[in-house]
């Protein structure tokens, strides 16, 4: 099964945007970075569904929220194309910091301009899929065509879109109208995959035409024949994604992302203090809060020392009380460390200087007696991780030569 996660990152104006991560069943074959359409969001039926299933193939998928839109903070009415690619711009960052740069972008209808202004910003992007897009940001205007009038001369207009009520400025028709947008076409400088319906009732199919004939090779298209432009059909999402997954093959042969497989932990460096830990086929980071110089992407190193030994802790006493045939519920372990003086500690050796001093409350549900409460607070200092806390460890260090054809995850 496919992990799904949230995630948060600042945006273009530097208000929080809120994301999806569709991870794989194991390493990722590529990372993908999808745009949804205008007024849209992130969870709107293409967009989860093609992520999802994009996922299932093998390839790593962020979607998020544009600015004022959905769950991600800011103000609808102050943003603009622009604002958008600078959205498009700062996901990527974000996913070069915590998981990989996207090799892949795609875009479904406004959101395939978006990916194709910017993908020349995201210079580790090798492919770019846009599906049911216009060939001009400028074709929007005529969603508004309505309140136009009441845009230029008043400034801003509240436009009703699908059920909702949004504030567009007269800069957002500015800034859409002046967009150098075949130029961007034709200088891409990357594969490209154009898909879309023939009966497309909101983006006509000659859209299509323009950004096809304006592109260099290598690019391809794909009618999605008898889809709407929303593919609000499952089967249409799921056609779509098998197509994007198989041409994008071709185009995006980086070497999979870092498994370790012989028992070993591996930790890169992706930002000043952000850490990219990789553990078998799993992947999570490390990182120090703000206030320290950090970008406080992850838990620090500490947080991680205690969560190993919290979740060790509950482990083993899961499987003891299994063995016995206890009847435990549930464990929860709240760990917290500091440091102490020393003299301060009655039952330690030492006497001189300060100790690291670890915390451990452990919480067991159910209807217990008190003498498998007592066993079971016994065995929790008998976990493998407690016990190698509190002996004696030898760190041995060496410095090894860079590895030949070395591939970062940055």
């Amino acid at each position: 099964m496919n992990d799904s996660q949230r995630v948060t990152f600042p945006g273009s104006t530097g208000a929080p945007l809120a994301g999806r991560l569709e991870l794989p069943d194991g390493p990722p074959r590529a990372v993908a970075l999808f745009a949804h359409c205008f007024s849209c969001g992130k969870d709107v039926h293409a967009a989860s569904h093609i992520a999802r299933e994009l996922a299932r193939l093998g390839i790593a998928v962020l979607r998020f929220d544009f600015t004022g839109l959905g769950q991600s903070g800011g103000d609808f009415g102050n943003t603009d194309f622009t604002s958008n690619v600078e959205d498009l711009v700062h996901a990527a960052g974000y996913l070069r910091d915590t998981l990989a740069a996207p090799t892949l972008l795609v875009g479904h209808s406004f959101g395939g301009a978006a990916v194709l202004a910017a993908a020349q910003r995201i210079p580790e992007s090798r492919a770019v899929v846009t599906i049911g897009a216009p060939a001009d940001p400028s074709h929007v205007a005529g969603l508004l065509a309505s309140a136009r009038e009441e845009i230029e001369t008043a400034g801003e207009a509240k436009v009703t879109l699908a059920g909702r009520t949004f504030r567009v400025a007269r800069a957002f028709l500015a800034d859409i109208a002046f967009q150098p947008q075949q130029e961007r076409i034709a200088t891409l400088g990357r594969a490209l995959l154009v898909m879309h319906a023939p009966t497309d009732a909101v983006v006509g199919i000659d859209n299509a035409r323009s950004i096809f004939d304006a592109a260099r090779h290598p690019k391809s298209f794909v009618a999605l024949d008898g889809a709407d432009h929303l593919l609000t059909d499952d089967g249409q999402s799921v056609y779509a994604a098998g197509m994007i997954a198989a041409w994008a093959s071709r185009y995006l042969d980086t070497p999979p992302l870092p498994v370790t497989e012989d028992g070993s932990v591996e930790v890169r460096e992706t930002g000043r203090y952000t850490q990219r830990i990789t553990a078998g086929r799993h992947g999570l980071t490390a990182d120090e809060p703000v206030d320290v110089g950090g970008a406080d992407k992850g838990p620090t190193p500490y947080d991680l020392l205690l969560s190993a030994l919290g979740a060790c802790t509950s482990m083993t006493i899961r499987m003891y009380a299994e063995r016995k045939q206890w009847p435990l519920r549930n464990v929860s372990v709240r760990l917290r460390h500091s440091r102490v003086h020393a003299r301060d500690c009655a039952n330690c050796e030492t006497k001189v200087g300060l100790l690291d001093r670890i915390t451990r409350e452990i919480h067991l549900d159910g209807p217990l007696t008190d003498d498998q409460r007592r066993r079971l607070m016994e065995i929790a200092d008998k976990c493998p991780v407690h016990r190698t806390l509190t002996s004696e460890v030898v760190i041995e260090t060496t410095e090894v030569a860079s590895r030949p054809h070395d591939h970062s995850i940055v």
